[in-house]
């Protein structure tokens, strides 16, 4: 219940940081592609200004329409968030979707097969039609990291 309650708040923040009118949506591809560029980013300007310039709303590189990067260590510890900060340096291991699915284990069993890269699809709020949609999350391992970004479907 507590992880629950947990994802209707953050939810809550994330829908209150919608653009007003906004209506198209990110591509697989664009979700890919700009993960790509925040390990890319990482590695080239380390992790603090990267953790910076994917909180920074100006940054159109990390934040398109409903696209936007998130990082998490492979403990399940949000260490950035584009969306909402409040996220940011709290475990969400144990954080579930309204049916169950568990997001942030489920990046780490991603991350962690042979790939260390690939979707994982469970429910989240759209922060454009403030309802709760199907989400695909691409991630991918870099270091001791999980970046990633996502799609509604």
């Amino acid at each position: 219940m507590k992880a629950l309650l947990s994802c209707a708040i953050l939810g809550a923040s994330l829908c209150a940081l919608a653009p007003a009118g906004a209506t198209e949506k990110g591509t697989a591809a664009e979700a890919v592609a700009m993960t790509q560029k925040a390990v890319a980013y990482i590695k080239d300007h380390g992790k603090e200004k990267a953790f910076a310039e994917f909180a920074n709303p100006a940054n159109t590189t990390f934040h398109d329409r409903d696209l936007y990067v998130y990082v998490y260590d492979m403990k399940g510890v949000s260490v950035a968030h584009g969306v909402n900060p409040k996220m940011v340096g709290r475990n969400l291991l144990e954080l579930r979707d309204g049916e169950g699915k568990y997001i942030v284990k489920s990046f780490i069993d991603v991350a962690s097969s042979p790939a260390g890269k690939g979707w994982v699809e469970y429910k989240w709020p759209n922060p454009i039609t403030k309802q709760v949609d199907l989400k695909a999350g691409y991630v991918e391992r870099s270091g001791d990291l999980i970046v990633g970004s996502g799609i509604y479907k």
